[in-house]
């Protein structure tokens, strides 16, 4: 009778500890208190051993239900905690499915414009014909200078425009090396590699000591050279005005022409382009104002002569622009140093998607 009410008392003591376990956890430590190697119902069973046979015959049965009813309410309970602990994590991390979906990778990513005016400016010139050349953003004084036809003493040569460095070891005749102040060394190591005729654009990165909001030491520049035995302004007109035509996706633009100077070019030219500049935006094509857009002109004979190539056979023309600045224009950008300032927000408001290249037959800019 005693083993009888212990059986009970111990049935409801193991029963409250299962309602009362809140996780778990604390279930698994019941579990193991009751019904563990050295729990209370597996000392009850052990207590077996010691019993007459005619007390195993009703103490086992009542141990022996007693562990299975306890082993069913800890699978029950456990079921239960589980089911609420699923519930909770659901509540605290449910997914509103009616929000549209984050962008890929491929629709964040963008094409900076500078890219973008670089591949626009290619597909315009190689459809008139030009090759693409390039050159070393290092150069020797001799192909950033002298071979352009830039006397010594030329205010360019001085510290304040140019990033001078140390000269090639092993050079005998000691010729200093700089960052090249523009692509125009590209013109002279073409005409020393290639018979003409030579139609050739020259983008690329060039360095200067300057920085405001239209400058920056390092900005991208694009040259064009034409070497042939017939070359003449009016086709440097011409293929001008076919570039912008292109670029800014008009159908005409009226273009004026001011004399200037430039040391490898004779004579030498700054082109304005029509716009108008009544609104906020400028638009290139219409209007009564000017805007200086490049500058140009007839090669030097002098840097000609230089490359190995008779004057009095051959001509050309040639012309340069700020591959920026022409960016800023057509896209209404304010300043040019945002280019280089790697700022997110900059690049998601102008920059491009990635798989819509400019063409001519679809649009540049599309």
């Amino acid at each position: 009778m005693n083993d009888v009410i212990s059986l009970d008392t111990l049935r409801e003591q193991i029963t409250a500890d299962i309602e009362n376990a809140s996780d778990e956890k604390a279930l698994d430590a019941v579990r193991v208190a009751a019904l563990g190697k050295k729990g209370s119902v597996s000392e009850q069973l052990k207590s077996l051993g010691k019993m007459s046979p005619e007390e195993r015959k009703s103490a086992g049965p009542a141990i022996n239900g007693l562990k299975n009813d306890m082993a069913a309410l800890i699978e029950a309970k456990s079921a239960e905690l589980k089911k609420a602990a699923l519930e909770a994590r659901l509540a605290s991390e449910k997914v509103d499915v009616t929000l549209p979906l984050q962008p890929g990778p491929m629709q964040r990513g963008s094409i900076h414009p500078v890219s973008q005016t670089l591949d626009e400016i290619t597909a315009i010139f190689s459809d008139m014909g030009f090759a693409i050349a390039e050159g070393p953003d290092i150069e020797s004084d001799y192909y950033n200078f002298t071979a352009l036809n830039f006397p010594e003493g030329h205010p360019a040569r001085e510290m304040h425009d140019t990033f001078f460095m140390k000269a090639k070891e092993g050079d005998d005749n000691g010729s200093k090396m700089v960052l090249r102040t523009h692509t125009s060394p590209v013109q002279i190591r073409t005409m020393e590699n290639q018979e003409p005729p030579i139609r050739v654009v020259i983008p690329g990165r060039t360095y200067r000591c300057d920085s405001d909001q239209t400058h920056t030491p390092m900005f991208h520049q694009l040259e064009g050279l034409v070497i042939d035995k017939s070359s003449h302004i009016g086709q440097l007109r011409w293929v001008l005005e076919e570039f912008l035509k292109a670029y800014f996706e008009v159908d005409n633009v009226k273009t004026r022409f001011r004399p200037s100077f430039f040391p490898f070019t004779e004579p030498s030219m700054e082109v304005d382009v029509q716009c108008d500049r009544s609104g906020k935006e400028v638009k290139i094509g219409e209007g009564n104002d000017w805007l200086e857009i490049l500058g140009c002109g007839m090669v030097h004979p002098n840097v000609i002569r230089n490359c190995g190539l008779d004057p009095d056979i051959y001509q050309g023309f040639a012309w340069g622009m700020g591959i920026d600045r022409i960016a800023m224009l057509k896209y209404g950008m304010p300043d040019l140093r945002d280019f280089f300032d790697a700022d997110k927000r900059w690049m998601e408001h102008y920059g491009f998607r990635p798989l819509d290249l400019p063409t001519l037959f679809g649009g540049l800019s599309s």
